[in-house]
């Protein structure tokens, strides 16, 4: 179905250094402008962040800080982006959360007027997460085809998870998919080592994702002004920072973990940290 609109529709996307809104900046933005009259424009262009590009995220868009060191930073394109969003409500796909704040912010460095007042935002992620809810319910009722009942008792909610995990071992069995690396792997087998590995988006030290391991499978900081960096490497270069999450409101599995990996840079030890 076509658009029917009153006014043209700007989808966006950025590509940054990173996910924090205050402090990242924007690599490469494309936007597409769908006119009144079905026609469609598109502006993609590359952005010097003028900072470091980090190697974790590198390796999710691929843009290098060679790609774009000889690219106008966004104070010289600003005006030009303003002008092709005139009078453009503004779409996205997490463009609410993530990708109209971050531009916004880019504007206000820059020091560019970008007036977000009587604009409309649509953001697509947000109309697919409330039209196919993603919660135990749902997912009863698309794997098994049964309404869950007594819903958020504790008995029904535990049988309704047992047959789910059967059901999606039905489903995708022999299904293919690619992986991050852009692999083909079969993901889904009745296997629980290789169901745990599925279960999660990266490998976590602790329990609850605050260190993970990073590629080479060296325990890195997952949140904070040090995510990325290796644990062991920032408890040498600022040991004040052990001392914070000691104090801290971190879990004691992190506590523990931490303090597993400083004594192990402290003794020199290559042990592997496994909680699970």
């Amino acid at each position: 179905m076509e658009l029917n609109l009153n006014r043209p529709l700007a989808f966006l996307d950025l590509e940054t250094t990173g996910i924090k809104v205050a402090t990242d900046r924007i690599v490469e933005i494309c936007i597409m402008r769908a006119n009144t009259d079905g026609t469609t424009q598109v502006m993609t262009l590359r952005i010097n962040p003028e900072m470091p590009i980090p190697k974790e995220v590198i390796a999710i868009h691929g843009i290098t800080d060679e790609d774009v060191k000889d690219c106008p930073t966004f104070k010289q394109v600003g005006h030009e982006l303003v002008r092709f969003m005139e009078n453009c409500d503004l779409a996205g796909y997490n463009s609410n959360h993530f990708d109209i704040p971050l531009l916004a912010e880019e504007f206000y460095r820059a020091d560019i007027e970008f007036d977000l007042k009587g604009r409309r935002f649509i953001d697509v992620q947000n109309i697919f997460h409330k039209m196919e809810p993603r919660n135990l319910f749902a997912a009863y009722k698309f794997y098994c085809g049964k309404e869950l009942v007594n819903a958020h008792s504790a008995e029904a909610d535990t049988v309704a998870t047992y047959e789910i995990l059967k059901a999606q071992l039905d489903k995708y069995h022999n299904v293919s998919v690619k992986d991050r690396k852009g692999n083909i792997v079969e993901p889904v087998v009745n296997d629980v080592k290789a169901l745990s590995e599925f279960s999660f988006s990266s490998k976590w030290v602790d329990l609850v994702g605050h260190i993970i391991y990073n590629d080479t499978n060296v325990e890195v900081f997952n949140f904070g002004k040090h995510k990325g960096k290796p644990v062991e490497q920032v408890f040498r270069n600022e040991p004040s920072y052990y001392d914070w999450m000691m104090k801290g409101d971190f879990p004691i599995s992190t506590k523990k973990v931490i303090t597993t990996i400083k004594l192990k840079g402290f003794n020199n030890d290559s042990v592997k940290l496994e909680l699970f």
